[in-house]
């Protein structure tokens, strides 16, 4: 596992480097101090898991996390950070963080996390986990489509098609009115925000082999 640790203060990389090098399996790739440097870094080493704090000089980790999910997709990201409350982890886990460690926690907190991570799952340390996220679930992204209902799915696909509401009623048999039902509907599953996103999911949803 190649891991891309991030922080902005020297002697915290450099315990950070020689706890995960004693881990079994772990090889540090590299470092970075800030956002933009994390970014770089990242597009160059190929890391499995960046390790990132959020409270950065300049950019913050927030937005460091949001490009990186954008430029290199594959690498899971932990985030290490002295912050505990719920915004934080919330903000978080919707950039896309697969684990959330705060950095009083155990070493094996650390492992665990970077071990789950770079298996696409989720972990928290316990500080933040299940009394303050209850009944929180993170936004998918757009163009979840697969677990649509199959009469969305039609209609997602007759969108992309460049299909009117009105021709999309008439080819289904069903009323206006139950499209645009059906539409806001996936909008809402898909987490698109508004009616440009939605039509950008149904023309890749369409043009799909």
């Amino acid at each position: 596992m190649r891991v891309l640790i991030c922080d902005d203060h020297a002697l915290v990389r450099a315990g950070v480097r020689r706890l995960l090098e004693t881990m079994e399996g772990v090889e540090v790739a590299g470092e970075a101090a800030n956002a933009d440097e994390a970014v770089i870094r990242a597009k160059q080493l190929l890391p499995h898991v960046v390790v990132l704090d959020l409270s950065l000089r300049g950019r913050s980790g927030f937005d460091a996390l949001a490009e990186l999910r954008k430029t290199c997709p594959d690498a899971a990201i932990v985030v290490l950070s002295m912050h505990e409350d719920v915004l934080h982890v919330r903000e978080a886990l919707t950039r896309g963080a697969l684990g959330y460690v705060v950095k009083d926690s155990s070493p094996a907190e650390l492992e665990i996390a970077l071990r789950a991570a770079a298996a696409g799952r989720t972990f928290l340390s316990p500080q933040v986990s299940a009394p303050q996220l209850r009944g929180y679930r993170a936004p998918r992204e757009p163009g979840d489509v697969e677990s649509l209902p199959r009469r969305q799915r039609e209609i997602l696909d007759a969108l992309g098609a460049g299909r009117t509401t009105k021709q999309i009623a008439a080819d289904l048999n069903i009323s206006v009115k139950t499209v645009e039902t059906h539409r806001a509907r996936i909008m809402e599953a898909l987490g698109c925000r508004n009616a440009s996103e939605l039509l950008r999911v149904a023309m890749r949803h369409h043009d799909r082999p």
